[in-house]
């Protein structure tokens, strides 16, 4: 018994150790974790790995409420084969967007996430357990230098974006800066950008940042942080380049990744999805937001297939009132049942709480032709099984890049309303590349969806031409993760060549 548990202990040390470090955020913490239980089962077969997702404190506690420990603490959970530990970025008790500085918060998770990562590092190679890769999401390049001066061998970005826009930083920062503030300049969002190896886009087409021109504009700071992580991708002569782990597929974005796979060494892996591949299993979905029960799962089986649509605009994204008024206005109008994300933390005061609950009190009970009409609006749900329910016909979405995806894997017609970063671009890409839904015009002055707008998209979006579009590139995604799939290859050789020590 004693020399299996030894032999146990040593097979665990000879594990390759996969340390995945992200950003406060629940567009970065989901697909951190689909992508830690892709690696554990990418694994299996080859002697196993040792995956960590390490969150910062605040996000830490909201994924496991019982979390006592402060940072710097020994504390790590372990749940599904993956272990959870958390650094500090300095704003233990969460940053709001709202009222703080970003570029305070940006100068501050650099001071002190590099501090308590590394105290993190250093217990785990005191524990036997050394990383062998960090893995870091966006915003994070500083995760770099510190995973080397701790001996970590491998570094990668994980590309939570479409590759269409890393191809856009990258050739920005390495030759098209002009050409970009020259579109910037002339205010027309559809100005034509030329980017080496894309197709022709629009300024609108671009990720936002690359739109600020001014040291005063709260994204200005993101700018150098985006010019670091290029540059790493580069690597030199003195360090290995930064690989790019990226949560797209071959068939899914072929131009962006032919521009960038002479410059930079590209692993496409997705869509990063669990649900592919483990379905939908029950376990906690660790979300930093507490879901609706399954009330919304029960109501969505008693409407007609393809009937539903879904409404959400994602996890940092707020509506104004006024977008509230339009969209409620539009599903009233529509005749079709609706389900409807609006978060708790959407209102600004009691006030506006009061006004919005009354404009969807008015929505859900509006008089429709057969009972099959009727909405219904939660503060969070699981969006991978609303996206599956077979009764959801198109989605109304922010279009950031997991529900794009989510959407693309499930074949469920896209209406995109974009509000900044890359959400534009995949805007770009579902309609334009995919035709898989449209893009919504938005009110110039404001940005507001209004209700004509809303409607005539949702008539496109659950058009024949469209859904049987959806339904391909359903089959496409799904092939590319399956066993054998070029994604399911490309990560299995990413993980083969971690375990052989290879870079």
């Amino acid at each position: 018994m004693e020399l299996q548990e030894d032999k146990r202990a040593a097979d665990e040390e000879s594990q390759p150790h996969f340390l995945i470090v992200t950003y406060p955020a629940q567009g970065h913490i989901t697909p951190a974790r689909h992508l830690a239980r892709r690696l554990v089962r990418a694994a299996a077969g080859a002697g196993g790995a040792r995956v960590t997702i390490c969150t910062p404190v605040s996000a830490f506690r909201k994924m496991f409420a019982d979390a006592t420990s402060a940072v710097g603490g020994d504390e790590i959970r372990e749940e599904g084969g993956v272990a959870y530990a958390a650094y500090s970025d300095g704003y233990d008790g969460g940053f709001d967007r709202t009222a703080g500085d970003y570029a305070h918060y940006m100068s501050q998770v650099r001071l002190e996430g590099a501090r308590t990562l590394s105290g993190l590092l250093r217990r785990l190679g005191d524990r036997g357990h050394p990383v062998t890769c960090a893995v870091y999401t966006l915003l994070m390049p500083w995760v770099a230098g510190v995973a080397r001066a701790y001996g970590v061998a491998v570094v990668a970005v994980f590309w939570i974006q479409p590759v269409t826009a890393l191809a856009a930083y990258y050739h920005y920062f390495r030759g098209s800066r002009e050409a970009v503030m020259v579109a910037a300049a002339s205010r027309d969002p559809n100005a034509e950008v030329c980017i080496p190896g894309l197709p022709p886009l629009r300024f609108r087409d671009l990720p936002s940042f690359l739109a600020v021109t001014s040291d005063d504009d709260p994204f200005a700071c993101l700018i150098p942080e985006f010019r670091e992580l290029i540059d790493a991708l580069d690597g030199d002569s003195e360090k290995p380049p930064t690989y790019v782990v990226a949560n797209t597929f071959d068939a899914m974005e072929p131009d962006a990744l032919a521009s960038l796979r002479p410059h930079v060494e590209v692993v496409t892996v997705g869509p990063v999805l669990s649900f592919l591949h483990d379905g939908h299993d029950g376990n906690s979905p660790n979300d930093l937001f507490d879901h609706d029960g399954e009330g919304y799962l029960h109501w969505l089986d008693t409407k007609p297939a393809k009937s539903v649509v879904y409404i959400s605009f994602g996890s940092t994204s707020v509506m104004s009132k006024t977008q509230v008024a339009e969209i409620a206005e539009a599903m009233s109008q529509s005749n079709r049942p609706f389900l409807w994300v609006l978060r708790k933390d959407n209102c600004r005061d009691k006030d506006e709480g009061d006004a919005i609950k009354g404009l969807l009190a008015t929505a859900s009970a509006a008089t429709y032709d057969d009972d099959a009409g009727g909405g219904m609006v939660v503060e969070w749900c699981d969006q991978a099984r609303v996206l599956s329910h077979p009764s959801v016909g198109c989605f109304v979405t922010h279009c950031g890049w997991n529900s794009t995806l989510e959407s693309v894997a499930c074949g469920v017609p896209i209406v995109a309303a974009p509000q900044y970063s890359d959400q534009g671009t995949n805007a770009w890409l579902v309609e334009r590349a995919l035709g898989v839904g449209v893009r919504a015009a938005a009110r110039a002055e404001d940005g507001v969806l209004e209700t004509g707008e809303l409607r005539r998209c949702v008539e496109i979006a659950t058009s024949e031409a469209v859904t049987s579009r959806a339904a391909s590139w359903k089959e496409e995604a799904r092939v590319a993760v399956a066993d054998g799939g070029g994604s399911d290859r490309s990560l299995m050789e990413f993980v083969r060549r971690i375990a052989r020590g290879s870079t």
